[in-house]
Order: structure tokens, then sequence, then C-alpha cells
């Protein structure tokens, strides 16, 4: 279980760095694939991983969970809003694109710097 535990974290990881790494650094506002499939490898992968902390014996704060499912969603919604924009020819959505990057980094903030008192 450890094993899986530790593929999950690695693919979450590496789905945030193709959103960082697209939105924020790389394409400056273009949606490009990475960014796409990095904002849904980071839904999944989390879910993946909430999912097998609730089947743990640890403690699950719940509270956390949510406000990053409702920040990986928003992340999720704006690369997809931005990549139909320009698969429809309407052109690109670059405000969408670097709100999808700085909400990535936000969610990995929150994961970081949010802590329960033991």
């Amino acid at each position: 279980m450890d094993l899986l535990e530790h593929v999950l974290v690695l693919l979450h990881l590496l789905g945030m760095a193709a959103v960082v790494g697209s939105a924020v650094l790389v394409a400056r506002g273009v949606a490009t694939p990475a960014l796409l499939w990095g904002a849904r490898a980071q839904l999944v992968t989390g879910l993946l991983l909430v999912g097998l902390l609730e089947a743990g014996e640890g403690p699950v704060d719940h509270a956390k969970v949510g406000v990053k499912l409702v920040v990986a969603l928003a992340v999720v919604a704006c690369s997809e809003i931005a990549a139909a924009s320009v698969r429809r020819g309407q052109g690109e959505r670059p405000t969408l694109v670097t709100v999808a990057g700085w909400l990535a980094v936000l969610n990995a903030a929150v994961a970081v710097l949010w802590t329960t008192a033991s």
C-alpha cells in the first residue's frame, strides 16, 4: 500500500508541475496539453490519495480536503474552458490559464501550510 501511495504522490506532484510549468513559466497564457492533463491528473490523484487516507487508520482533515477539492476543481475548470475556447476558434484565454497556474500554487500552499493541532 505504501508503494501505491508513493506513486500517487509522485503523479500528483508531476501534475502540479505540469500545471504550474505550463501556465506560469512556459506558455505564458497558452492552454497547452500539459496544462490540461496536469490539472486532470491533480484532481484524480488527489481524490485517490484521499481515498487511501480514508481507508487507513490515520485522521483525515475533511475541511482541508474540501478546500483543496474546490481549488482543484477551479484549476480544472479554468484549464478546460481555456482549451475549449482555443478549440472553438474563439482565441486564447491567457487570464484563465494564468489563474489555473496560480490556483495550483495556492493548492500546494494549502497542502503544506495548513496544519492541524494534534
